[in-house]
């Protein structure tokens, strides 16, 4: 078995949905997330729109069974595995990652507000709007400890204008967590009394690394 990061570029993401749809279900089952199977199909149909963001970009990590389908022309079977050729065997999605640009204004919905509370209005302008936001990192179990997560992450921040880029997770996800910190990411702001909220700065991106406290 073999695996590799694939980037994809806009609407293609879109192709391997059925993979991705799979592997966001089985990422996000467990601790600390404990999602339903029933939203990775609301993931897969927000993925569509996510993909016409400005400045979206995508990378699908594809393990390959070398043992299968030997002699199979290159195309892709109907649960959106690839086929990679005469002797490629099937390529299945066991990881993906998606970003986009943040755009401004600064977004007022979800846990934006927090964020912009955190860091102030100077600090949200200068440090995040325009900068490339990763939105979803997941593995799916086989892939895990395979090193693939940084390669993803690479695969969609290594172009990053400046090394802007930056993302949200929870004190809670500790293996992403290390991850992150692992590969340089850093605090944005010191976490807040009852909130499990973490924006995370890429490890090239220009903030201070220790900046003052916001006024």
């Amino acid at each position: 078995m073999t695996m590799r990061v694939q980037p994809v570029c806009g609407e293609e993401v879109l192709a391997y949905a059925n993979g991705i749809r799979q592997t966001y279900a089985e990422a996000f089952a467990g601790p600390p997330w404990h999602e339903d199977p029933g939203m990775a199909d609301g993931y897969v149909e927000r993925l569509a729109e996510d993909a016409a963001r400005p400045g979206f970009v995508a990378a699908v990590a594809l393990s390959r069974d070398d043992d299968m389908s030997l002699g199979r022309d290159r195309g892709r079977d109907d649960d959106g595995r690839c086929r990679s050729g005469e002797g490629g065997g099937v390529e299945s999605v066991v990881g993906f990652a998606t970003a986009w640009t943040t755009p401004g204004p600064f977004p007022d919905v979800r846990s934006y507000p927090r964020v912009s509370a955190a860091l102030g209005p100077e600090r949200t302008a200068a440090w995040l709007v325009g900068a490339l936001e990763v939105d979803e990192l997941a593995l799916g179990p086989r892939a895990r400890g395979s090193g693939l997560a940084a390669a993803l992450l690479e695969s969609v921040t290594g172009a990053a204008t400046d090394g802007r880029c930056w993302l949200l997770t929870s004190m809670r996800a500790e293996p992403a967590l290390r991850l992150y910190r692992r590969l340089g990411w850093r605090p944005a702001f010191p976490p807040a009394a009852g909130s499990d909220l973490v924006a995370l700065l890429g490890p090239r991106h220009p903030a201070p690394r220790d900046p003052e406290p916001r006024p």
